[in-house]
């Protein structure tokens, strides 16, 4: 199988881009799979294809750019060259862009290949239906949050027109199956990055590490984490160190530098900047607790299932789907309210001077980040692809049969 995937891909900065390096990882070793062409954004510096495991050849085509106009001609042609068996779209509503007509025209690209009758799936990270879209920074006037409604059903329809939609939440398959009445919705589970055999649970000499990891500035917001951790020294005396492990969310750019601004005056906070994958283990094997300071949620939470693969506790707002993750895929964690940075400071202050717990609660995520192994996921995608293409070819079949009677 001759296989397409339309994608960000490292060194890109655009969202997703680390998943798809694990999905590329796996599919390349599987015998189904033949070629892989990697449909992606352009970049200044060359795609990431450094695996160290044998597997099939890789095709690159950077062939869309984030906020350009022309992304569903280009890909469009990319694909007409290629002559994939099947393209696996990896999405979320802001995939191509910020601004709305990029965004909207680069999610027209599943209904192209349904009418170039080309097998197709879309890997959906989160939909409209589930996003705060005021505290995720899209917009708090009530008049566009409905507008925005209305474009998104209206996109979610494009969407739609795959062959299949696969999330990575139970709750986004009920609710697409009834408003939409879809019959084309599959839960592939989100899947774990990287699953090291025995994660080591002892912390590094100096501070204990307390980590959050992502694109700041929109629903991420790292100002309450800081005066918590600092809550947090003052009652215990332990000597303790925020990481700010990201980026500014591309919405909130000057984000960071306005924190870094605002605390400079303590010591014990670090900013790392972008995150390049090979730094990526150091980073979460050094971390004592890994906190989500969210304010809302956008869909199923890659830096959770990597913290669980590296054996890590968690301290997590109770909210939206990151309190539904937890019960459906089995991770444990402190809960916090968001909108206190008391609780915030008691749920990390429960497992910072707890070292038995923390190393329970890391054990329990390890377990769970365990049973879906990212190679478990692709085998779920070409499973469906392959039962898309047989469908198709009895299809096929059945018409050229009515056309000869």
């Amino acid at each position: 199988m001759k296989l397409a995937i339309v994608t960000a891909y490292p060194p890109s900065k655009v969202t997703l881009n680390e998943y798809a390096f694990h999905l590329v990882k796996q599919f390349r070793q599987k015998q189904m799979v033949t070629e892989l062409i990697l449909l992606t954004d352009k970049t200044e510096g060359e795609k990431d294809l450094e695996f160290t495991e044998e597997g099939c050849k890789i095709t690159v085509k950077s062939c869309w750019e984030f906020n350009s106009y022309t992304n569903l001609i280009t890909v469009t042609k990319a694909i007409n060259a290629t002559q994939p068996d099947g393209v696996l779209f990896n999405l979320q509503f802001m995939k191509f862009g910020d601004k709305k007509i990029p965004a909207a025209l680069g999610l027209m690209l599943p209904f192209v290949c349904k009418l170039k009758k080309i097998p197709s799936i879309v890997l959906l990270h989160n939909i409209l239906e589930e996003v705060d879209l005021g505290r995720a920074g899209f917009t708090s006037n009530k008049i566009m949050q409905k507008m925005y409604g209305a474009i998104g059903t209206r996109l979610t329809k494009l969407i739609l027109q795959a062959d299949m939609v696969a999330v990575t939440m139970q709750k986004y398959v009920d609710i697409l199956e009834v408003k939409y009445l879809s019959t084309n919705i599959k839960l592939i589970p989100h899947g774990t990055f990287e699953t090291p055999e025995a994660p080591n649970y002892s912390l590094p000499e100096g501070p204990m590490q307390i980590m959050t990891f992502g694109k700041f500035g929109t629903y991420k917001k790292v100002e309450g984490m800081i005066e918590a951790v600092e809550l947090v020294r003052e009652r215990t005396n332990l000597d303790l160190e925020v990481v700010i492990a990201g980026t500014d969310n591309p919405n909130v750019p000057g984000y960071l530098d306005q924190v870094k601004e605002a605390y400079k005056h303590l010591s014990n906070v670090r900013f790392t900047g972008y995150v390049e994958e090979d730094e990526v283990a150091k980073l979460f094997n050094e971390s004592a607790v890994v906190v989500f300071p969210y304010t809302a949620t956008t869909g199923s939470s890659g830096v959770l299932h990597q913290a669980g693969s590296y054996g890590k506790a968690v301290v997590m707002p109770d909210l939206g789907d990151l309190a539904l993750l937890v019960q459906d895929e089995g991770y444990e964690g402190e809960f916090f309210d968001p909108t206190s940075v008391e609780s915030l400071a008691n749920a990390i202050e429960v497992i910072v001077t707890n070292s038995s717990y923390r190393i329970g609660l890391g054990e329990m995520n390890y377990k769970a980040a365990t049973a879906h192994p990212m190679s478990k996921i692709a085998e779920m995608y070409l499973d469906t692809f392959k039962t898309i293409i047989e469908k198709k070819y009895v299809v096929k079949n059945k018409e050229k049969e009515n056309i000869m009677v």
